[in-house]
């Protein structure tokens, strides 16, 4: 891979993030051939690296933490302490040597630190500055702290989700800086393409509140258009019948929904139920609908007698959308996933393999790869200031007595 020249090859990103939604544009552009400096110091270091579980063997630690071992390969580590006259000065030499400045901070903190887009802009004219928070950079509620499950609270997945007569359901996971981390990336792209071509910088200010509203159209639409307020329906959909996940003889789930009368009746033939086709209850799309709560039950009753993965594979060979609910562990043995090198196995100074995960799409002629495991806090100092920006032994041993590297 390394003889390979990538598509980003040349590009040059400072990375002032923690958690997911700054690393992850990170993560994308080195996985092509970007050079990635990630930001931090050892009285704050990201908080997925100390923070966040879980951690080689439940043990917390710098070194150990899973999360950012997945959004942080293929980049090189830094600490600033950025308190200090001689860790801003560093900072500031950074932004002056990228092309690219990535920050998830609460709107002003940059500012406060003299590393905002207008004085980025002083020190780089054609600088591209990303700056990716909860609610954007202004509005009311832009100094507002929050995580990812809040958001998608507050953008209406949560409310979407669950049992009508229970409580909504937080989502997995920081979902929303997830989305915002994807059109994060492809926004920078898009910029980068204008500096290329102008010598222009931009700066891209991007609210992962509104990045999450796209994912909920139709119910957008239904209530501005037809004043319909959408509610939580279980695992039932306003379309498709039956949809929902069923559990099978080998304790395995598996997920499924037919959306056309013929889908239905290709069903019930694998299904062992061929009658169901006629039974006026479920005969016709509306039937169905009327009667999903009688359908899922006979369903539920056929999936108990079958295997889950023999019979998500007759359902896809007569074309009806399903597939096993994958547990964690199956994902590490999916054959597609496999096929497709998702997982790039690399070694890491202080948890030993790590499965790092790859970008889910390919590019014919510049393929991207993993370069290397996530760094381990500090680990690439003198490498960045020395070989890259340019500095002295000297001046480097100078800036370490000041303290700017704590």
């Amino acid at each position: 891979m390394s003889a390979i020249s990538q598509a980003l090859a040349g590009v040059k990103v400072a990375e002032f993030g923690a958690y997911a939604a700054g690393p992850h544009i990170g993560k994308m552009l080195a996985t092509f051939g970007a050079t990635v400096v990630h930001v931090e110091s050892h009285q704050r270091p990201d908080g997925f690296r100390t923070e966040y579980p879980p951690f080689k063997d439940g043990k917390p630690g710098p070194d150990r933490g899973g999360c950012f071992a997945i959004f942080n390969d293929s980049k090189h580590a830094v600490t600033l302490d950025l308190k200090t006259s001689a860790g801003t000065d560093l900072a500031r030499r950074l932004v002056g040597w990228a092309d690219i400045v990535v920050e998830n901070m609460r709107p002003e903190v940059m500012d406060r630190l003299g590393l905002g887009y207008e004085a980025a802009r002083e020190l780089n004219p054609g600088i591209v500055m990303i700056s990716s928070c909860n609610m954007g950079q202004t509005g009311p509620r832009a100094q507002t702290p929050g995580f990812g499950s809040q958001l998608s609270a507050l953008a209406g997945f949560c409310g979407l989700t669950g049992s009508p007569d229970g409580p909504p359901m937080l989502l997995y996971g920081p979902y929303i800086d997830f989305i915002a981390s994807t059109l994060g990336a492809t926004a920078v792209l898009a910029a980068v393409d204008r500096q290329r071509r102008t010598g222009e910088g931009a700066w891209i200010d991007l609210a992962q509140y509104e990045s999450g509203l796209m994912f909920i159209a139709g119910a957008l639409f239904d209530y501005h258009r037809n004043g319909r307020v959408a509610e939580r329906a279980d695992n039932r959909d306003p379309d498709a019948a039956p949809h929902n996940a069923y559990q099978c003889s080998d304790g395995a789930w598996l997920a499924l929904s037919c959306w056309s009368d013929e889908e239905f009746g290709r069903f019930a033939n694998v299904l062992g139920r061929p009658e169901l086709r006629s039974d006026h209850r479920f005969a016709t799309h509306a039937s169905r609908h009327a009667n999903v709560g009688e359908l899922d039950e006979i369903v539920s009753r056929c999936m108990l007698t079958r295997a889950a993965e023999q019979t998500a594979a007759q359902l896809q060979a007569v074309g009806v959308h399903a597939y096993p609910v994958n547990t964690i562990a199956d994902l590490f043995c999916d054959p597609q996933l496999a096929y497709r090198r998702i997982w790039r196995r690399r070694l890491h100074g202080s948890i030993g393999d790590v499965a790092c995960y790859f970008s889910a799409f390919d590019l014919s002629a510049t393929p991207g790869d993993v370069t290397a495991a996530a760094p381990r806090i500090g680990q690439d100092n003198a490498y960045v200031f020395q070989e890259l920006l340019g500095m002295t032994v000297d001046e480097y041993m100078a800036c370490e007595r000041e303290g700017a590297f704590q």
